[in-house]
């Protein structure tokens, strides 16, 4: 009798035990898959991000085989970009809404590359979305000066491309700058 209950006593434990096992590993797989699905979110976006970067950068080398003709850099001095800011100020439209003039006054098939830039302040990616918007922004104002769509196209170089150095207030402010590049 003693020996049959200790090997019931032994096949409860066992069979106690393999249900705890299960039911932790039951909860450790869901919350697993549940990463996973996370995970596969985060890639599409992703993908869809490269999707986009990709063809910006098809319609920029599309550009690039044009002849350059000249760089409208807007800095500090004409397009003031405060810091984490990608508003144009009256004076920037102002600014815009002249070389949009002249370009039509020119009344050259011309195409547009423009480049955003910030400071090294904050982190790269997203300095490279906000460089990104900053051309945005000016690309969206000159569209609504009749500058054609279709003859612009916008790139992000963030803090990759500095024009001064980042360990002054002045160098960094001259670097949250759109730069336009015209080709013909």
């Amino acid at each position: 009798m003693f020996f049959n209950r200790t090997m019931l006593l032994a096949v409860v434990l066992a069979t106690v035990a393999g249900c705890a096992t299960q039911s932790y590993v039951d909860e450790n797989v869901a919350r697993l898959e549940a990463r996973l699905d996370g995970q596969d979110e985060r890639i599409n976006e992703l993908t869809r991000t490269s999707r986009q970067a990709l063809e910006r950068a098809t319609d920029a080398g599309v550009l690039a085989e044009g002849k350059f003709l000249y760089t409208v850099v807007l800095t500090d001095d004409e397009i003031n970009f405060e810091t984490d800011k990608s508003t144009l100020s009256a004076d920037a439209q102002s600014r815009l809404t002249r070389l949009a003039n002249n370009l039509k006054a020119d009344n050259r098939n011309v195409y547009l590359e423009i480049q955003g830039h910030t400071d090294a302040t904050g982190p790269e990616q997203y300095n490279m979305q906000l460089g990104m918007r900053r051309a945005e922004s000016v690309r969206r104002h000159l569209h609504t000066q009749s500058v054609a769509l279709d003859r612009m196209a916008t790139i992000s170089y963030g803090e990759n491309a500095p024009a001064e150095p980042n360990d002054t207030a002045e160098g960094r402010a001259r670097n949250r700058r759109v730069e336009i590049v015209v080709l013909n």
